[in-house]
């Protein structure tokens, strides 16, 4: 098979389309989470905290001077940005706790679906012949 028909295969399979919808939607929703962390949890608790910003903790690396802001130390060189890190360990944090609720009510959901009936078995031919002739040598006696 050639690399091009092997490939139109695999592309063309479900699970392939699948996991391309699942990485789409899950791009989206990172989104989603990301503005939830930085718009609307973390200034709540900057404002817990007395108003303090942390995406603007930052150690500076390259003699920057003391109050820019994380963007303005940028600039003119490296910074150890660690109230950023903050904000997306907070973020990886709720995400993961989102995405283990979802799991967890998906597995619920088909553990309570009821199991399907069991086929009736079917009895092969021989056997059936076999009764018919047990039936009939017990009548005979």
């Amino acid at each position: 098979m050639s690399f091009t028909q092997e490939f139109k295969t695999f592309i063309s399979k479900g699970n392939v389309m699948d996991l391309a919808v699942g990485v789409i939607i899950g791009a989206a929703f990172g989104k989603i989470v990301a503005s939830l962390v930085d718009d609307l949890i973390m200034p709540l608790v900057s404002t817990i905290f007395g108003g303090l910003d942390f995406s603007n903790y930052f150690v500076a690396l390259a003699g920057q001077t003391a109050g820019l802001s994380l963007v303005e130390a940028k600039k003119p060189g490296a910074v150890f940005a660690y109230g950023n890190f903050l904000t997306v360990a907070l973020n990886f944090v709720i995400l993961a706790v989102i995405i283990f609720i979802m799991v967890r009510q998906v597995n619920r959901m088909q553990s309570e679906q009821p199991a399907a009936p069991a086929a009736p078995a079917v009895t092969p031919e021989d056997v059936l012949l076999l009764r018919e002739i047990r039936d009939s040598l017990q009548s005979k006696s």
